[in-house]
């Protein structure tokens, strides 16, 4: 038995630039985080006792006999990716939040099931290798219309600033801050399930296909990951600064297609906006999922009140990205 703990993820800066299209072409650069919260995999070789040979249990439980009979699309690929079907497979999947909610989950997903499954065979494999299996997957194999950023956070983990190079390859760079900075930082945050889910990969081939008329949008949007940067790493800067910044983000990003929000979005947003928050954004690709929130601390009770028909979801930052958290392996030939 293999269990691994991959981290769900909050992209703060940038996002939109880590799309194939665009950093292949003019480089991107994004500023985000892993969170306390996580996508657990299981996965066990299958006694040769039952009429199917692998069993998947997520939402739905699937007993097949063949890969190609999985209805599940990520891990129909990464089985057949993998040379799976020597022997059955039983993989569970557990995730604290609800997928299609824009904290990267389907990304962490497939992290996860990657990671589980070499070391399942007794392979190690680096954050590097992991990430860029994971990119490779989705954007290669599966045919998903996704960025960079959510493979690369999953796997590494941390507070990073991340940097995608117009050859493909990506460098990771953690954000140092003094532990004061940091705290305060995270507690001016605040996240909630707005209760809309949506396909991110619909959203973002909307997106993609607007890139061209939005040059001038997506550079500062680039141009914004290092200013965010440099006011968190001032201490003497007002941490206010930086939710401000994440407002004109979110304007910015909202302008690349009509799917990145709704009415619905838009009225909440700005009812927030007139009760003392000062930025804030969908997470993920947009059209529903994650609102994060950027509010001083001492006016998110009024906050949250008015938002008590949605979930708060209370949560911190984390460093240790996608783990193997238990390795039972199986001593069988």
């Amino acid at each position: 038995m293999i269990i691994t703990r991959t981290p769900f993820r909050i992209s703060f800066f940038g996002g939109g630039t880590d799309y194939p299209a665009w950093y292949r072409e003019h480089g991107g650069s994004v500023l985000a985080t892993s969170i306390n919260k996580y996508c657990h995999i299981s996965c066990r070789y299958l006694p040769p006792f039952f009429e199917h040979r692998h069993r998947i249990v997520y939402s739905l439980i699937e007993n097949v006999r063949n890969i190609a009979e999985i209805k599940h699309p990520a891990v129909r690929a990464i089985l057949d990716w993998a040379g799976c079907d020597d022997r059955g497979l039983e993989i569970h999947h557990d995730g604290d939040l609800p997928a299609r909610s824009g904290l990267g989950s389907s990304s962490s997903f497939t992290v996860g099931l990657i990671h589980a499954l070499a070391a399942l065979r007794g392979h190690y494999v680096s954050r590097d290798e992991l990430a860029a299996q994971a990119i490779h997957m989705e954007q290669e194999i599966i045919k998903e219309h996704v960025g960079s950023q959510d493979q690369v956070s999953a796997a590494f983990g941390g507070f990073n600033h991340i940097d995608f190079l117009p050859n493909d390859t990506f460098q990771v760079s953690p954000i140092i801050l003094p532990k004061e900075r940091l705290h305060e930082f995270q507690e001016h945050l605040m996240l909630c399930f707005t209760g809309f889910s949506r396909i991110a990969s619909e959203v973002a081939r909307s997106k993609i296909e607007n890139f061209k008329s939005r040059h001038h949008e997506l550079h500062r949007m680039r141009e914004m990951v290092i200013e965010a940067i440099r006011v968190l790493q001032n201490t003497g800067a007002p941490i206010e600064d930086v939710g401000r910044m994440l407002h004109q983000s979110w304007l910015y990003k909202r302008s690349l297609s009509e799917k990145v929000s709704t009415p619905e979005i838009d009225h909440l947003y700005e009812e927030v906006m007139r009760m003392g928050a000062i930025g804030g954004k969908l997470l993920g690709a947009g059209g529903g999922g994650f609102l994060l929130l950027f509010v001083r601390p001492d006016l998110q009770p009024k906050v949250r009140e008015r938002l008590k028909h949605l979930v708060h979801v209370p949560f911190r930052f984390e460093n240790s990205g996608s783990r193997v958290v238990l390795y039972q392996p199986d001593g069988l030939s």
